[in-house]
């Protein structure tokens, strides 16, 4: 699992990188300053609402925050990449452990990620999350409750899905006493 450490790290050096201030990565990004700060310095976690918008600013794949190898640029375009869970690079929030899969396949279109759902209650997320696109969720295992921010709820077993616009506020909750695993894809449109 790539700890906080890492991504901040990883995060300050491209900002760094790109000449950019706290100050201006967080008018870009509408992630305020006091929070990008506190991701540099590995003082929080932080949803992956609050990283992609990091990264869309940074104009990276998110990718990138989780392994620096990921999105190395390359002569010729790979057919595929392949990638499992256990090796891929990951993150927890406390209500997720995120899972970015495929992340070094250049230009992207999707983010395809598997989490782990912890979270049970509303209370335990300071806000919905929201990012631009839309985004699918299949349910490996458990049961996945997703609310939406409208009332709209959906529950979802195994081998059933969801199909959603993400620009709407949502929270992933698992159900019943087991964690919930998901595989989730978002497009940025």
């Amino acid at each position: 699992m790539t700890d906080r450490t890492q991504v901040g790290a990883r995060l300050r050096s491209i900002r760094k990188a790109q000449k950019l201030t706290l100050k201006q990565l967080s008018e870009r990004s509408g992630v305020a300053l006091s929070t990008l700060s506190k991701m540099e310095l590995a003082q929080v976690s932080v949803s992956y609402e609050k990283l992609a918008a990091a990264a869309r600013a940074l104009g990276v794949d998110i990718a990138q925050l989780f392994a620096p190898s990921a999105m190395a640029s390359r002569a010729v375009q790979p057919t595929v990449v392949s990638t499992t869970i256990a090796d891929a690079p990951g993150y927890s929030t406390g209500n997720y452990d995120y899972h970015p899969m495929a992340g070094d396949f250049p230009g992207r279109n999707m983010t395809p990620m598997y989490a782990r759902i912890f979270a049970r209650e509303l209370q335990q997320f300071e806000d919905y999350i929201r990012h631009p696109g839309q985004e699918f969720a299949l349910v490996l295992s458990g049961r996945v409750r997703i609310q939406f921010e409208t009332g709209e709820q959906v529950s979802i077993g195994p081998q059933e899905t969801a199909y959603f616009n993400s620009s709407i506020g949502h929270i992933y909750l698992a159900e019943g006493a087991e964690d919930a695993e998901v595989m989730v894809v978002m497009s940025e449109r």
